[in-house]
């Protein structure tokens, strides 16, 4: 029986995935018990930092579900979910903040947000026609040109994945900064906060590295113009 042993290159990538998904969950858990000595919400905290931006055109709204947090610039709105709108922990306003830090991207025309905006079409494009077309040239007697169309198609949601990182690290850097210099964490809580931004971090690093994996696996196995025997 044949192996393929570039399996390995998806087991390593379920694997730190799932160790950074639990990672976060189980730090923002453990910080979500402790309480700001300002005892001011995620909502309260977001708009504060809004505002103290001169950002007076976007909302802050509640959404359902834990850690669904995003920044929609579309509408204009910093969704926060269940554990962090009303929540007063160190967790929550980590998370309020680190989406604040995406809204003064925005405004201040951050360059890999454009990139990685930009890259949104044709990346949900990839990560879905990418995989199918590479199937159809197999099908058709190992169509080359399919199938390394399709891994090229595949390559725009892993670019959109590395692009996300300094997105990411930069909207936390942001946060942290803000969250000191207008008094809402003290510099302990400060110090915890940065672990919950951290762990969330690591999420969207194992994602990208996943994401090379297993476009790595995808040329070792089709990109040399063989067929698999």
């Amino acid at each position: 029986m044949y192996f393929d042993w570039t399996y390995i290159f998806v087991i390593i990538g379920v694997i730190i995935t799932g160790i950074a998904s639990a990672g976060v969950s189980s730090t923002f858990n453990k910080y979500a018990k402790f309480r700001s000595t300002t005892g001011m919400t995620g909502a309260e905290a977001a708009q504060k930092i809004l505002y103290s931006q001169g950002i007076m055109d976007v909302r802050v709204e509640h959404v359902r579900g834990k850690l669904t947090d995003h920044y929609d610039p579309r509408t204009k709105t910093v969704n926060l979910s269940d554990a962090t709108y009303g929540s007063d922990s160190v967790a929550a306003i980590g998370v309020a903040a680190h989406e604040c830090g995406h809204v003064i991207q925005h405004h201040t025309n951050y360059v890999p947000l454009n990139l990685r905006s930009a890259l949104v079409p044709v990346a949900n494009i990839g990560s879905k026609a990418g995989i199918p077309i590479l199937l159809i040239g197999m099908f058709l007697s190992y169509n080359q040109f399919l199938i390394n169309f399709g891994i090229v198609l595949f390559s725009f949601g892993v670019l959109f994945q590395i692009v996300t990182l300094p997105v990411e690290f930069d909207a936390s850097a942001r946060a942290l900064k803000l969250v000191g210099t207008l008094g809402i964490l003290d510099d302990r809580e400060r110090k915890d906060m940065g672990k919950v931004l951290r762990a969330a971090a690591m999420t969207y690093v194992a994602s990208a590295f996943a994401a090379i994996l297993s476009l790595l696996r995808l040329v070792l196995i089709f990109g040399g113009g063989r067929r698999r025997n």
